[in-house]
């Protein structure tokens, strides 16, 4: 069955994470709807080649394959009419890739001053999955205890590390590591990276 899911990228370090994960679900049939912050676009430009335009065109420009029935939406933040800031519109989960802590701060907090926020918290109120990758080392206690907030109201914390038991070779074979992580949690079949105790 066709999904919709929600990707949100804001201003931490990482960004090559949450570009990776909208690359892979759009070789799926999916609906995937985008949101960047203004400073999850400047770091954007700053850590990758992705300078400006849209998302779709960065894709189709590195070459990225997109299923006949995927379907990729971006999103201005500031638009608090959109349809995914409804619990009405009906979706299946959100990613926060990377997330900062300000992010972190405002969803544990219950606070939706931008659309990012509020599609986040209408995951929690909606008991859909949220998954926030937190991109800061190390973590003070301030973030530590809106992380335990967050994962109280229901979202998965799922840290951006990397695991070596696989023996990557490359930057990509270890952001792929997390993206597949992402992909398990939102129930889709991926080769991206191999799976402990087997060679596929």
């Amino acid at each position: 069955m066709k999904k919709k899911l929600i990707v949100a990228m804001t201003g931490a370090s990482g960004s090559i994470y949450g570009l990776r994960l909208i690359s892979s679900l759009m070789t799926f049939p999916a609906d995937v709807f985008v949101l960047m912050s203004e400073a999850g676009r400047q770091v954007t430009a700053h850590e990758t080649d992705f300078k400006s335009g849209s998302i779709a065109e960065y894709l189709e420009q590195i070459g990225a394959v997109f299923h006949e029935q995927a379907n990729l939406t971006e999103t201005d933040p500031s638009d608090s009419f959109a349809p995914i800031a409804s619990g009405s519109f009906r979706h299946n989960g959100m990613v926060i890739a990377p997330c900062s802590m300000n992010t972190l701060a405002a969803i544990s907090s219950g606070i939706t001053d931008n659309l990012i926020h509020r599609a986040a918290d209408v995951c929690l109120k909606e008991k859909r999955p949220l998954i926030l990758l937190p991109r800061e080392t190390p973590f003070s206690l301030i973030h530590l205890k809106n992380m335990v907030s967050a994962a109280e109201a229901g979202a998965t914390i799922l840290p951006p590390s990397p695991g070596f038991y696989t023996l990557p070779e490359t930057i990509d074979d270890l952001v792929d590591s997390i993206v597949a992580r992402i992909l398990d949690h939102l129930g889709f079949a991926y080769d991206l990276s191999p799976r402990w105790g087997g060679k596929e």
